[in-house]
């Protein structure tokens, strides 16, 4: 019954229908995986005969973003097959290719510190590369297209192409699960737990329950995500926010003690979420023990969750575009070398996406300021470049009103410490001016891990807060 209401806020056509949900149970999986120990490796090893592979390095072909660390990305991606156990589901769409509105981008930080979902809304407008169809044709790349008709059009490798050319990320893994496992895994788990901040009856999810708290699974789950019209604004971006916090808290569910130590629930989870899970032919088991050994230990404290930097499209309001934060964002996941460290008492510490930078060459060398702010850039700051400046030896950092405290912490991260000063003259506020002198070596890497983003939603957040 729920594949006949698909997209119930604003009917689409059929080609646009899909279930956003499917990527979520993904999560599922990556939950106990990070979270689990060489117990839980032992039993994914027996259901792991359940997965499907699909080779898409051989489609992506060697011109693929550099590494520049030792994290790992994982891109998360839900399909509406109606293959298999899955025709039921909407029996019209059977000769249907695939759709997919889930796209999420889960990138474990180096060390097994903290692990973020980043997601893709699948009205997000992007530049689309040249990729194969599912029939082997080439499909030419367009200046302007819906992110989640990459998927449509050539499956995972069109998605990962899509993604890592907006991002400059490389994506090393992928999962990919349909909408059979979803009930299975939020019954696996003994169900899920939310908060309504009202009472909601809506006939078209057939979603009935009173203000509060519940502990929900099976179909009450997959209305519960799917319900728009009875919760929040009715948009795509807040029903985004609704699915976050359910998926923080089903993998904080997942993590607990309660299922990692019962071998049971365990297992159950892992044949839940296997029997309906592809990935790329180089996820295999020992990398998946890798992964449960890097990242054991983990809290769901440290697994956040963010929407990519966007906003409303200025040539459709049904739509998005990536805002002017995107490519600090990307950046800041590019370059998460460690887990943050935190500040020392009375340390001056503000993240480089809160700091705007205007780089000027001093040094007499061509191209120096250029070099800086890509730097600066890759780090996460906001930078433009100011041209030259007069001749100077020692690097300087000058600030206008109310930027004192950003310009001690860009300081901080400069070899050669210089101290801050007031610009009397040409000064923009909020705003450090560096000028780069003949001293300059390099810049020191921020500290690591990516700055928190507005908006973030933790997996042990008060499920009640709003």
């Amino acid at each position: 019954m729920y594949m006949e209401y698909v997209d119930d806020a604003d009917p689409q056509p059929s080609s646009r229908r899909g279930w956003r949900i499917l990527g979520w149970v993904c999560i599922g999986l990556s939950a106990v995986m990070v979270a689990g120990s060489l117990t839980a490796y032992g039993l994914y090893r027996k259901a792991f005969g359940n997965i499907a592979h699909e080779d898409v390095n051989a489609q992506l072909g060697p011109n693929r973003p550099k590494k520049l660390n030792s994290a790992m990305n994982i891109l998360m991606l839900g399909s509406d097959t109606r293959e298999g156990g899955n025709a039921k589901y909407g029996r019209s769409l059977k000769n249907e290719p695939p759709r997919s509105d889930t796209m999420i981008l889960l990138h474990l930080s180096p060390g097994g510190g903290q692990a973020m979902g980043i997601s893709f809304p699948r009205d997000l407008m992007v530049r689309m590369p040249a990729c194969k169809s599912r029939k082997g044709t080439t499909i030419p790349a367009q200046s302007r297209a819906q992110i989640n008709s990459s998927f449509t059009n050539g499956g995972a490798a069109c998605v990962i192409k899509t993604i890592e050319s907006i991002s400059n990320i490389r994506i090393d893994h992928f999962m990919q699960v349909d909408f059979t496992g979803f009930k299975a895994i939020t019954s696996a788990v003994g169900g899920v737990p939310v908060c309504l901040p009202k009472a909601v009856n809506d006939p078209q999810s057939k979603l009935k329950l009173g203000k509060g708290e519940h502990v929900i699974k099976g179909e009450t789950a997959l209305a519960y995500v799917r319900v728009r019209h009875g919760l929040g604004d009715g948009s795509d971006l807040d029903r985004i926010k609704r699915q976050q916090k359910f998926m923080g808290a089903l993998a904080s569910k997942a993590m607990s003690a309660g299922v990692l130590s019962n071998p049971k629930k365990l297992y159950d989870l892992m044949n839940a979420v296997t029997k309906s899970l592809t990935t790329d032919k180089e996820l295999t088991a020992p990398v998946m023990r890798d992964i449960a050994k890097e990242m054991q230990g983990m809290t769901s404290g440290k697994l956040r969750f963010v929407t990519v930097p966007s906003g409303p499209d200025p040539l459709d309001r049904n739509r998005v575009v990536l805002n002017q934060a995107a490519e600090p964002f990307f950046a800041a996941v590019r370059n998460d070398k460690t887990v943050p460290k935190e500040p020392k008492a009375g340390e001056v510490k503000i993240p480089p996406s809160q700091i705007r930078v205007r780089v000027y060459n001093g040094s007499g060398i061509q191209g120096q300021a250029k070099r800086v702010a890509d730097d600066l850039e890759s780090q996460g700051f906001h930078v433009t470049v100011g041209g030259n400046a007069p001749s100077t030896t020692a690097t300087k950092v000058l600030y206008g009103s109310g930027a004192d405290q950003q310009a001690l912490s860009l300081a901080g991260l400069i070899p050669s410490k210089p101290q801050p000063a007031a610009r009397t003259k040409g000064a923009t506020p909020g705003v450090v001016d560096l000028v780069v002198g003949g001293d300059w070596t390099k810049l020191n890497n921020a500290g690591g891990g990516i700055p928190k983003q507005q908006g973030e939603i933790r997996a042990n957040d008060d499920i009640c807060k709003e």
